[in-house]
């Protein structure tokens, strides 16, 4: 065997020496439902990202919303993109706690999977429907994505990721019914997964505030009163003297993302070194979170979360394009209910094995923003051709 040549069997080992006690291994991994055999130079942990990468969800991802409906602009923010900008953060944080990367960056990809089309006003408007059938959450949703709706191979639904991706999706518990086992319950969950979280949430606090700038809907004036972003804006301002608003804008989104995620690292790093952590185990068995920021950046970060809730989630242009998509989603679903025969062949043939609510409702989670539109249009426009 060549010397260059780096199988899996290499890349377990290298983690064994590079990894930190408590990181997850792939040579440890709980499994899959199915057993499958090992793949020859991909760890169980690559292969759970490449099959996310593959799949359908994935590629729908780029026309579904963040927070502007795809057609306002080719420069806004889709869960696509938000997807693989929160992985970056993750694979960096990661890499510096000497974590387990691909397994950080498998969590981050999928984690968006389950979401409707046109983001929250989506989720809610669902959340409502099923009401009496359960209620619908995107990362219950995103689980379902992996475990059954993704139809590739042959031998079971879904993707048939391992046990330890599976945990890093289900983000608050499973109080709800699946129809596959879930992964086991403790009190925490892996540190990858705990760092995936927050990879997320820092990804799109700061492209949201990004997109909103770029959308005219906020400006730099409106956040000064936010401490962390006032600091950061001071610091560029010092070392970009006479760059455009442009440039300006996009290096403080840069100053803050550093800020937060250097700040995370630092504090999660002497956290762990506190603890003297020496398993996965033990990480699991703690009562809190442990991959989190200092209580500055923490209150910080919320005072951002803060302002992007009441400037930019709650303008009356963001307000009026939720209500839009409320009522197209309703519209759709009563629709479907009223008269399955809207519905393709092959949706209709899962209402005995999955229930006629879910089954709606899982087919109107995994539309685009622009089917979701067009099909709404089929439906209700007397004037569209079938």
């Amino acid at each position: 065997m060549s010397v260059f040549l780096r199988t899996r069997e290499s890349y377990e080992k290298e983690e064994l020496e590079r990894l930190a006690p408590y990181a997850v291994k792939s040579a440890e991994s709980k499994g899959r439902i199915v057993p499958e055999a090992a793949h020859a130079y991909r760890t169980a942990f690559q292969r759970d990202r490449d099959r996310v990468v593959h799949s359908r969800a994935f590629r729908r991802l780029e026309y579904k919303t963040q927070v502007f409906v795809y057609h306002e602009g080719d420069h806004y923010r889709t869960r696509l993109t938000h997807s693989l900008e929160g992985a970056q953060i993750a694979r960096t944080m990661a890499r510096a706690l000497r974590l387990n990367e691909d397994l950080a960056e498998a969590i981050v990809l999928a984690h968006d999977l389950g979401h409707t089309p046109f983001g929250h006003a989506g989720e809610r408007a669902l959340h409502r429907l099923l009401k009496d059938a359960g209620g619908f959450d995107h990362n219950r949703q995103s689980l379902r994505v992996v475990d059954l709706l993704e139809e590739r191979y042959p031998g079971f639904r879904g993707l048939n990721l391992t046990q330890e991706t599976r945990e890093g999706i289900v983000k608050h518990g499973a109080s709800w019914e699946h129809p596959v086992p879930l992964p086991p319950q403790t009190p925490e969950r892996s540190l990858e997964a705990q760092l995936a979280d927050l990879a997320d949430e820092i990804a799109y606090t700061n492209h949201d505030l990004d997109d909103g700038l770029r959308s005219g809907l906020l400006t730099l004036e409106m956040l000064e009163p936010c401490d962390l972003w006032s600091q950061m804006r001071r610091t560029v301002e010092q070392r970009t003297a006479g760059a455009s608003e442009g440039v300006l804008r996009a290096q403080i989104i840069v100053a803050l993302i550093n800020r937060i995620v250097t700040d995370v690292v630092e504090e999660s790093a002497a956290r762990l070194d506190q603890l003297g952590a020496r398993s996965v185990d033990e990480i699991r068995a703690s009562t809190t979170a442990l991959v989190r920021p200092s209580d500055e950046i923490a209150q910080a970060a919320r005072n951002l979360k803060r302002f992007l809730f009441e400037n930019l989630y709650h303008h009356p242009r963001v307000l009026r394009m939720n209500r839009k998509a409320e009522r197209i989603l309703g519209d759709l679903y009563r629709i479907y209910r009223d008269d399955p025969r809207q519905l393709p062949r092959h949706v209709t043939a899962r209402f005995a094995r999955d229930g006629e609510a879910r089954v709606i409702a899982d087919y109107i989670a995994g539309m685009t923003d622009r089917f979701a539109l067009a099909e709404h249009k089929k439906l209700l426009d007397p004037h569209e051709p079938v």
